[in-house]
């Protein structure tokens, strides 16, 4: 097969939305390169972005329906999931079911869902994973402006004189943002940036200020801000005139007491100081942000030192969320959530909820909101909605109390799940398990987080059977018996109605507004940013005029405290628990975990603890750790380090029961949510954490994709196979499970020490290892990237787990891209005396493809300038 023409698209993961070229190959694979002309990277893409050729094709997909386990046809499927949804309607009413979908589907898909179910079903029962990571910012922007508006857009990030990061690893979840800010303040060293964050980060290294405050104490540090804006006559003038409400939140803040966040003095008075003495600020946060019980309170305490200030809706200042997912903004656009109509229209209002009833047609849309995502799954265990269908996520995994949400929805009367693979725990319980396209297959728009709307398009057929989720939505609609309503043939025709939505509900002044898109040529659609208005006309930033989109057309500053998170720490309980993502895998590891590059840098489950609280629990570095909460477990690598205070401990939130035994860590996270959002809190929960002791430790290396029946285990894709890590907490027969593990025809090499509990296996055919397993009674002392790196190949060293003396050892990979690990990276520094990370890259190419590891890197160098120094 000749190769294709470039295909301009955008990435499947966060939401900076970059855009890429895709390059089909002859032998069908992707060449992935970033579309120099995106305005959100500008050719940019970080390594999850740079990797996507690597996790397309079959493996792991879900080819055909099925229906209690056992494939189905189309027909039959979709007739079943019409016939139950109807019938449980008929008998307990539109809100004994619900849809619960994902910031992973395309505008489009989302605009049907959010049709079917607020339109014709008649329930407002529809919510999305994005409730996970940005409704706080939703219910601020609201409180605050009116409607759910993001003031500002990329390019002030660049423009500002000073960058406040806050809840935000910048670095390693929005990278190609980080890269920007990274290379402004390169070019423009007065440029300072201040990171707030309990935790230490891949992005503080590019601060000039770390602020590690207590987990959950934002807003008395930016009461305290807000304060002293007020006390050094910092408030613009015209805010009192533009401000509702702003001697309130003065009040409010002037009660708080910043000691409460645990900083220093000077490192508090530090960041007023900067923030007051600098006109141009933006202020960037997300998740740290987002996902607390006083999440809403924390965006809006950032958004009144904005509005004191004047600070919003000019070049270089504002405040901005930046979201995690690539289409969470494009489901606030539709009404994706439970408490929203479509065009940023309000539920709850009449007149917004007879445009888009008289719109679609229909005798009413619902009057209150649907069921937000965690009250949905204690709905379901309540037995109150007795039919759901999950599109493109995997709740088992992600929601809080996660173990909870499995029971809920084993005992649910029928469950449908819409997604690419049969083996995530969620499609588990399905009674319909529904075969979508994924990213690469699909086709649509995207909306990312500074409000461009970008084209993603279909770069492969879909695998097997698979369909596309607004196909199937509609198809279900149509046997429910609203055929011409859901008649839909293609994802342009979707967004043609969507945008005359829009024109529809321009008539209520509010800021969401596409009318200027209808006709628009689908199939050539560039990147554009909303607002995209009749007359064509556009505002890049909202609210410079000062006018906003609550009745009085001015702002809300609203008045806030400072409260502690829910959950109490105790004796039993004694630390704070705090979940994030790391650089190169994505959510629940269903796309990036194909990926054996991306398998290279974090490949385990861990926790990070302080050494206090280590040594205190008797835990030892690399050992296993037990974390316990009143709702689960988990069983992690102790990582121990400095980047965390006493008291708290931080874990990744992306392993599921495909990729470890043991390590879904929303099972630990407490079902506490923001009383305005309904976001749970995901970064603030209580655990206890022990060592876990087994008797024996090991690593292996394999061509088969195994999952181990050990205590531990966990595993991760490698070039030509698998890296596994295995405990157990009882003796067992290590050649039986050597030979359950290595696949081999040929010679089995092998070393036993019965008295020291030592064993280790070499699998070879024709002088190639095909696999090996090293086992000992405690955490092993081979060099796991040489014994990965021998997988397939001649190596005579491979039983000795290290390289010869004369054969350098790599260590652990740091650069995903060109495989480079910290061992040659700190050689090359001392011995060749590189000094930048530019030199880096010159000599050993190291962040010089996505730069998604440039942190890491300059991060090696100050750790090695700052022993110089000391010496």
């Amino acid at each position: 097969m000749s190769n294709l023409s470039p295909i301009h698209s955008t990435c499947a993961y966060c939401g900076v939305g970059c855009g890429i070229v895709a390059t089909r190959q002859a032998d069908g694979s992707l060449a992935i390169r970033g579309d120099e002309t995106h305005p959100a990277n500008f050719g940019r893409l970080c390594s999850k972005g740079s990797a996507l050729g690597d996790t397309v094709g079959d493996e792991r997909r879900l080819l055909y329906p099925m229906i209690n386990g056992n494939k189905a046809e189309w027909d039959d499927a979709l007739a079943l999931v019409a016939a139950k949804f109807k019938a449980t309607i008929k008998e307990h009413g539109a809100d004994s079911v619900a849809f619960y979908v994902s910031g992973q589907l395309l505008t489009e898909d989302y605009y049907v869902a959010n049709k079917l179910m607020k339109g014709f079903i008649g329930s407002a029962n529809i919510d999305t994973n994005s409730r996970l990571c940005m409704a706080s910012t939703v219910a601020g922007h609201k409180r605050a402006f009116g409607t759910d508006t993001v003031p500002g857009v990329y390019a002030d990030i660049e423009h500002a004189d000073l960058v406040v990061l806050v809840g935000s690893n910048l670095a390693w979840c929005h990278p190609v943002l980080y890269q920007r800010l990274a290379t402004a303040k390169a070019d423009r060293p007065s440029m300072k940036v201040i990171n707030i964050d309990p935790r230490r980060t891949a992005t503080s290294d590019l601060a000039d200020l770390h602020l590690s405050l207590r987990i959950g104490t934002d807003v008395a540090l930016f009461n305290h801000l807000l304060a002293q804006i007020e006390a050094r006559g910092a408030i613009d003038p015209s805010a009192y005139e533009k401000v509702n409400g702003l001697p309130n939140a003065l009040e409010s803040a002037r009660s708080d007491d910043v000691s409460v966040c645990g900083l220093e003095p000077r490192e508090v008075e530090a960041f007023v100081q900067a923030f007051i003495g600098t006109q141009k600020v933006v202020t960037i946060f997300s998740q740290g942000v987002n996902q607390s019980s006083a999440g809403t309170d924390k965006v809006n305490a950032i958004i009144n030192c904005h509005l004191a200030t004047g600070r919003i809706g000019k070049e270089g200042m504002g405040p901005f969320s930046v979201t995690g997912q690539p289409n969470a903004m494009g489901g606030r656009e539709v009404g994706g959530l439970a408490n929203m109509l479509a065009c940023h229209l309000d539920l709850e209002v009449a007149e917004h909820r007879k445009t888009v009833q008289e719109f679609w047609k229909v005798e009413k849309v619902p009057e209150r909101p649907g069921l937000k995502a965690v009250d949905m799954f204690k709905a379901v265990a309540d037995g109150k909605v007795k039919a759901i269908w999950i599109m493109c996520t995997n709740p088992i995994v992600s929601l809080p109390e996660a173990d909870g949400v499995k029971a809920a929805l084993e005992a649910c009367d029928f469950v449908v799940v819409s997604d690419l693979s049969a083996d995530v725990e969620t499609a588990k319980v399905a009674d319909v398990l529904l075969p979508a396209t994924g990213w690469g297959e699909k086709d649509g728009t995207v909306t990312n987080s500074d409000r461009l709307i970008s084209r993603q398009r279909s770069l492969l057929p879909p695998a097997g059977a698979a369909r596309h989720d607004w196909d199937i939505i509609s198809e279900v609609g149509r046997r429910m018996g609203w055929v011409r309503d859901f008649a839909y043939s293609s994802p342009a025709q979707i967004f043609k109605e969507f945008a005359a939505l829009s024109a529809a509900c321009a008539v209520h002044g509010r800021d969401f507004d596409i009318s200027g898109l209808v006709e628009v040529d689908y199939d050539t659609m560039e990147p554009i940013r909303w607002p995209v208005r009749a007359d064509g006309s556009q505002t890049e930033r909202f609210f410079a005029d000062g006018v906003y989109f609550t009745p009085s057309g001015k702002a809300n500053a609203i008045p806030i405290r400072f409260r502690e998170p829910v959950s109490k720490r105790e004796p039993k309980y004694p630390y704070r628990l705090n979940t994030g993502r790391i650089r190169d895998q994505w959510h629940t590891m269903t796309r990036s975990g194909l990926s054996a590059k991306l398998g290279q840098h974090l490949p385990e489950p861990f926790v990070e603890i302080h050494p206090e609280d280590a040594r205190r629990s008797g835990i030892e570095p690399q050992s296993l750790v037990e974390l316990t909460s009143p709702t689960g477990t988990a069983i992690l690598r102790a990582q121990i380090t400095h980047r965390v205070s006493e008291g708290e401990l931080f874990v990744p939130i992306h392993w599921t029961d495909v990729f470890a035994s043991n390590g879904r860590v929303d099972a630990l996270v407490a079902a506490v949510v923001d009383p305005v959002s309904g976001q749970p809190e995901s970064k603030a929960s209580v655990v206890a954490a022990k060592p876990y002791a087994p008797a024996w430790y090991g690593f292996a290396v394999t061509r088969r994709n195994v999952s181990p029946l050990t205590d531990y285990w966990s595993r991760a894709r490698i070039q030509g196979g698998w890296r596994i890590e295995l405990a157990g907490k009882t003796a067992c027969d290590f050649e039986e499970l050597a030979r359950f593990i290595l696949e081999y025809e040929g010679e089995l090499i092998r070393y036993c020490d019965q008295s020291k509990g030592t064993a280790r296996f070499a699998a070879l055919h024709d002088g190639k290892v095909l696999g090996a397993l090293f086992i000992a009674p405690d955490p092993l002392k081979v060099s796991k990237e040489f014994i990965t790196a021998s997988l397939g190949s001649g190596s005579p060293f491979v039983l000795a787990g290290r390289p010869a003396a004369d054969m350098p050892d790599p260590g652990p990979i740091v650069c995903s891209c060109f495989s480079v690990g910290v061992n040659t990276i700190l050689t090359a520094i001392q011995e060749g005396g590189l000094m930048t990370v530019d030199e880096i890259g010159g000599a050993l190419r190291a962040g010089t493809n996505c730069g998604s590891c440039k942190p890491e890197l300059a991060e090696m160098l100050a750790r090695g300038q700052s022993r110089q120094a000391a010496e």
